[in-house]
């Protein structure tokens, strides 16, 4: 094993989206991570999301299933769940019983609203999560709002949340010597990405409505391009050192905070970037410091030579995949790793974890756990 979780163990329910991500993180991170799902399921989530752990298969309405998980978390450092609110409590696996089996454990939830408050047993997704925050207000066109795809909310507010949460609780173990638990909602982590926009605001310098902003394609040295072959350029010359690169790139000349001739100036760069195809102007600004950059397609950003020598995606199966971030100097992380089907690994698993061969047996002949 390498990466710096290494010696970790993970307890993971099958979910979908943001808490199977949160886990595949972990897992490429080092840790082990075992994914429970259910014996009549082929997986709940998307193939990629599953990659990188086993997985045991357990019927969790069988008393039998409930004591084998439960001897399972007796052995490890962390629980993910992702179902609704009171759910894992009716199951008998619940924060109180998991912690009775072992007060070391931390106990990561994962939910769109929380687990209290008046929308806690609502059913939402990404976009719903983040109307609620101000930041699906901030995003897209002046006529109408439009989601970052489920960024935002599922793995910016709600992965990346649930795994730092996991983190300092971990940190946390150490001093106290407890467990606890840690309640990721995708509407927190949401609302917390929005600090600074909320920030200018309150200061003044943020107007309440899209395309009108600094970041949001309110200035015309901050926004999209398209070229003479139908692509697009990025354009992010805030600072003015950066501005005046790409006045000399384009061969415009106008002052960055002239604020009456922006509109002149963004007709003028809408019309020079039509005059050559986006990689023509890649090759111009390459060299520069004039913050722009291609738009890349989904097949296009693997090839880039800069994304290629940081290695950041990875060959995997036909094609290629992300691989986990950061990177660190001593504890490599993992490649993406295989993608293992709902109780593949069943039996050995229970090995592992120190089940007797008989009452393996005898949970697989019960059907408490099934061995696909």
């Amino acid at each position: 094993m390498t990466g710096p979780l290494a010696g970790l163990r993970v307890i993971e329910f099958a979910g979908i989206g943001p808490g199977p991500y949160a886990c595949l993180l972990l897992a490429e991170l080092g840790a082990e991570v075992i994914r429970i799902d259910r014996p009549t399921s082929g997986g709940l989530d998307t193939a990629v999301l599953r990659r990188s752990r086993p997985s045991i298969a357990v019927d969790l309405k069988n008393p039998d299933g409930i004591e084998a998980v439960l001897k399972l978390v007796e052995t490890a450092d962390v629980v993910v769940e992702g179902l609704r609110p009171g759910v894992m409590e009716r199951l008998g696996l619940g924060p109180d019983e998991c912690l009775a089996r072992n007060p070391r454990i931390v106990y990561g939830r994962m939910t769109g609203w929380g687990q209290d408050g008046p929308m806690a047993e609502r059913a939402g997704h990404d976009i719903t999560y983040a109307a609620l925050t101000g930041a699906l207000h901030a995003t897209g066109s002046a006529d109408k709002p439009r989601n970052a795809i489920n960024l935002v909310a599922d793995f910016g507010g709600g992965t990346l949340f649930l795994v730092m949460g996991i983190l300092a609780a971990l940190h946390e173990r150490t001093v106290s010597g407890q467990g606890q638990v840690v309640d990721a909602a995708m509407v927190d982590g949401a609302a917390s990405l929005m600090t600074m926009v909320y920030g200018m605001k309150a200061e003044g310098f943020w107007h309440d409505k899209r395309e009108a902003n600094l970041l949001d394609g309110g200035t015309p040295f901050y926004d999209t391009y398209e070229c003479a072959d139908g692509k697009h350029v990025a354009v992010g010359a805030l600072e003015g050192q950066f501005y005046a690169e790409l006045m000399a790139g384009t061969g415009l000349s106008f002052e960055q905070y002239d604020f009456a001739r922006w509109p002149e100036m963004r007709a003028a760069l809408t019309e020079t970037f039509k005059s050559k195809t986006r990689d023509e102007w890649a090759a111009i600004f390459d060299p520069t410091d004039a913050c722009v950059a291609p738009v890349l397609s989904l097949e296009e950003a693997p090839q880039h030579p800069h994304n290629v020598a940081r290695g950041i995606f990875a060959p995997y199966k036909d094609g290629v995949a992300p691989r986990v971030a950061p990177v660190f100097s001593r504890t490599p992380a993992l490649p993406p790793g295989d993608i293992h089907d709902a109780g593949q690994d069943t039996t050995q698993v229970l090995e592992r974890a120190g089940f007797p061969a008989d009452e393996i047996t005898t949970l697989l002949d019960s059907g408490a756990v099934v061995q696909r």
